[in-house]
């Protein structure tokens, strides 16, 4: 569903912890510019928020004028049973990172789930039957496992430090891929097609690596839903490997231009949402900050 909207001003943002460094609000801000609207995006962050307090933070995202909010790490889950309602696939997959505000109605979307899709047709495989390991299976992680289900991927080994995680997701997936729950993440990778983190893990200020590196082969292709930093140690042991590899570069923008469209009924430039993603990652790079 698009929310057709003919304002031409929209106040927007992004609920998670810890989200200083995230490039959001310039992403959404430049696509309205370039789509000849005004946007304000707002970053909310909360630290340990639990129930009470987010549904506070949502009655206030409807009530305050907002067309609609990102969710992020470690709300995606949390705040499903708060919404009046969900898309199909978000209701599927039991998690959220877009929130629209329809005539003070919040209704969930998962664009994390589309906006992989994406970035993983574009990257040109044919993996088929072939198995592709996911490393965590919260929010981003069940996104992801829906998205490459929904590419044709038939198999999924996932990983999780708590499998019964893991074991309530490949509930989730149903007939859509076959599922095998795997102790850890390199007994996943083994002969996979493709690994993929969906863990904060690696990111900033954390500068760990989900998997040993021994684990990946140059047959492979990697990606990681962290871009703060844009390399992170996985990715690097992965281009070292010689994997092919996808930065959560990808992931974010594409994520990106769903949400924008979901929130005002435009299509946004996928150009100017790059080239803002670009100038807020070098910036952090730059000065060795969170953007």
């Amino acid at each position: 569903m698009v929310i057709a909207r003919k304002s031409k001003r929209v106040l927007l943002g992004l609920i998670g912890f810890p989200i200083a460094h995230s490039a959001t609000p310039t992403t959404q801000e430049a696509a309205a510019r370039a789509a000849g609207i005004e946007a304000h995006y707002h970053l909310i962050e909360a630290a340990g928020a639990g129930r009470e307090d987010l549904a506070a933070m949502l009655d206030g995202i409807r009530r305050l004028g907002f067309s609609g909010i990102n969710v992020t790490y470690p709300y995606k889950e949390a705040v499903v049973p708060l919404l009046d309602g969900l898309s199909e696939q978000a209701a599927a997959m039991g998690a959220v990172n877009t929130i629209v505000v329809d005539n003070g109605r919040l209704i969930g979307h998962n664009t994390d789930a589309s906006g992989f899709a994406t970035a993983y047709r574009r990257l040109g495989r044919q993996d088929g039957n072939k198995p592709v390991a996911i490393i965590g299976t919260g929010g981003v992680g069940k996104a992801i496992a829906f998205a490459l289900a929904g590419c044709g991927v038939t198999r999924l080994r996932l990983c999780d430090v708590d499998r019964r995680r893991a074991e309530a997701l490949a509930g989730l997936l149903g007939t859509r891929a076959s599922v095998e729950i795997a102790a850890s993440a390199e007994e996943a990778a083994e002969g996979a097609a493709g690994i993929v983190n969906g863990t904060p893990i690696g990111m900033l200020p954390d500068r760990g690596i989900p998997i040993e590196p021994s684990a990946i082969h140059a047959s492979q292709w990697v990606a990681d839903a962290v871009y703060h930093p844009l390399w992170t140690p996985l990715l690097k042991a992965a281009q070292k490997a010689g994997a092919t590899v996808m930065t959560g570069r990808e992931l974010a923008i594409h994520q990106a231009v769903d949400a924008f469209r979901l929130f005002t009924g435009l299509e946004a430039s996928e150009a100017v949402i790059g080239a803002a993603f670009d100038s807020v990652t070098a910036a952090g790079e730059t000065t060795g900050h969170a953007a």
